[in-house]
């Protein structure tokens, strides 16, 4: 050096100087306003998932549903009529209508009711059977639990899905 100065211009600190500057106490000393400021952090924390799951934004969604396999599946599963979405909506009216004492009518409900659900295990199969079909297409391989993550989705009504569907009926993913 062409000054007379090397290094970085001063003494490196002593390392018991360094360690003191970082200790804090285990329990904060205004107890308090620490727990007061987790809350509001836990809170914001909260509404900021909340928020990504209305609008889908990728970043702050919880990691079952992070990923382009997931959002494709989501697309696709949400873009399609599943009869599934009903199943809560039928079994609600099953349950009022085994009040009924006609045990004619009770067993005809109940017999209505399980071709239902025949019906709703064959919809749920094709959907995974066209999942699978279209991920492999698309990405190559599928993701370990993708098919079976849209076959859930599938047999929710679609206004209580969430992430909130981002397509319309009938708009498929490329």
């Amino acid at each position: 050096m062409p000054d007379g100065t090397a290094g970085k211009g001063t003494p490196t600190p002593r390392r018991k100087d360094q360690e003191a500057a970082r200790r804090r106490p285990l329990v904060p000393q205004d107890r308090k306003a620490a727990q007061v400021a987790n809350r509001d952090a836990v809170r914001a924390e909260r509404i900021r998932m909340r928020e990504a799951m209305n609008t889908g934004d990728e970043r702050y969604l919880p990691l079952r549903d992070k990923g382009p396999q997931k959002k494709y599946v989501r697309d696709f599963v949400d873009a399609r009529w599943v009869l599934g979405e009903f199943l809560i909506v039928f079994a609600l009216v099953f349950v009022v209508l085994s009040f009924i004492r006609n045990i004619q009518l009770q067993s005809i409900i109940l017999v209505g009711f399980w071709v239902l659900l025949a019906v709703v295990a064959v919809d749920a199969f094709i959907l995974a059977r066209q999942l699978k079909k279209r991920l492999t297409a698309k990405f190559g391989q599928v993701e370990r639990g993708a098919v079976w993550y849209g076959v859930m989705r599938g047999l929710q009504l679609r206004k209580l899905r969430l992430p909130k569907p981002q397509v319309k009926r009938g708009q498929y993913p490329a």
